[in-house]
């Protein structure tokens, strides 16, 4: 987990985590450990709609319900595919703690309807589970007079499923069958009110979901910057290097021309004087000489530069990094010049043949290193520009839902996120 966060967060086929299998299994230490890495992975669903938290009530494991409502409290309402909430699970099994706990989480979850328009007092009554019955009872907001799809309310569904203790609780607390109640006028109202009901409970999670999801956008986002900084600094010591190691080169170069010197004051050959380069007249030496000295200076530039000028913001490091760059590659085209000039002065006028090639071959790698350099630079920055406007446009727009924003930030995101680019 410390070496790599992200696997609480992978699923299998059926959209179980980690987390699902441990709360399922009642392992408090790693359901913790699962919940560190962030909350939202309490919130995940398998392919049938449960979370961790239905696994763990289903099962009665009160301390990790706990924790995951701790975490992530907006749980609590999620619904599966029945339509039936971790309330619904617990009353299926045997501990009345879970049911207490589930209930002080949030009290309306005891009227909340299944797909069948069962509530949690029709399953503890289906299941026989009397202690939870009587607890479902003794809260003040239970509807005894629910009715499901089926048409029973809590005691036909005792009756039905032969429970006669049940019933006879139920009875106690003035839960009566449906035929021997009145018509309910009201049920068009108490469906409204259910249904209100239901969609608070959704709101409330989704602008939970969205806080959460927009919270490890930007978690995410404070790491890109960091590695794109990281990057920036490596591209800048490397150029700093490289400038060196071009100066020297050129410097160098001027010093160990071929051909030797004219040193013989008594045989000085008409044209040349004393000290100077035997090849110096030759038009190959002149372009040598003039483009070896201009990568020289460049890259002296380049080296005082760097070596003078602190950047602390990111913009204007990058904007100083793209225009030493250029240099960079203005420096290198002059020093890959100034050798295949002086290639033709080392195999002299016979050999011609051998610098041309040369010339041919270091020409061709250097167009295509350049030219591929620079269409990922302006590739570059044509997506920079459209993603700029991109944020321009959603920025002003106030109306549009919590979601479709964090939707937004996250392509904007995946868009950023590149393992390499040019500046």
């Amino acid at each position: 987990m410390e070496a790599l966060p992200g696997l609480s967060l992978t699923e299998d086929v059926s959209n179980t985590t980690a987390l699902h299998t441990a709360a399922n299994q009642g392992y408090i230490e790693v359901v913790n450990l699962l919940l560190e890495s962030g909350s939202g992975v309490a919130a995940i669903a398998k392919s049938n709609g449960k979370t961790a938290l239905h696994s763990a009530a289903r099962n009665g494991h009160l301390e990790v319900i706990k924790a995951l409502l701790e975490k992530e409290p907006g749980v609590a309402t999620r619904i599966d595919k029945k339509g039936q909430t971790a309330l619904h699970m617990a009353v299926k099994g045997q501990n009345l703690e879970v049911v207490e706990e589930l209930m002080m989480a949030d009290p309306s979850l005891v009227n909340m309807v299944d797909t069948k328009g069962n509530t949690a007092l029709h399953i503890a009554s289906r299941k026989g589970r009397e202690q939870i019955v009587r607890k479902l009872l003794s809260h003040d907001e239970t509807d005894t007079k629910a009715v499901n799809k089926s048409g029973e309310t809590a005691f036909d569904t005792a009756e039905k499923t032969g429970n006669p203790n049940i019933a006879t609780i139920l009875q106690e607390h003035g839960v009566q069958s449906a035929k021997a109640m009145k018509p309910q006028v009201t049920s068009t109202a108490r469906e409204l009110k259910q249904t209100v009901s239901d969609i608070k409970h959704e709101v409330h999670y989704q602008l939970e979901h969205t806080r959460q999801t927009r919270k490890r956008v930007q978690g995410i986002a404070k790491r890109l910057n960091k590695m794109h900084g990281e990057g920036l600094n490596n591209a800048i010591n490397s150029t700093t290097v490289v400038a060196v190691l071009i100066a020297t080169v050129a410097f160098a170069g001027i010093f160990t021309v071929p051909g030797q010197y004219v040193t013989d004051p008594t045989n000085i050959p008409d044209g040349y004087s004393l000290g100077e380069a035997n090849i110096a007249p030759k038009i190959s030496f002149i372009i040598f000489f003039i483009f070896d000295s201009i990568a020289l200076f460049i890259s002296l530039a380049v080296v005082v530069v760097q070596t003078s000028v602190v950047v602390i913001e990111s913009k204007a490091k990058k904007q100083m990094m793209a225009i030493i760059n250029k240099l960079m590659w203005l420096a290198c085209v002059l020093i890959s010049v100034s050798f295949l000039a002086l290639a033709f002065v080392v195999v002299g006028d016979h050999e011609k043949w051998l610098a041309i090639g040369v010339t041919i071959i270091g020409t061709t790698i250097m167009a295509t290193t350049l030219g591929t350099m620079c269409y990922w630079v302006i590739r570059h920055r044509i997506e920079a520009k459209k993603m700029r406007s991109i944020r321009r446009m959603s920025m002003p727009s106030k109306s549009r839902s919590w979601t479709m924003s964090v939707m937004s930030d996250s392509e904007i995101l995946n868009n950023e996120f590149k393992k390499m680019y040019a500046i």
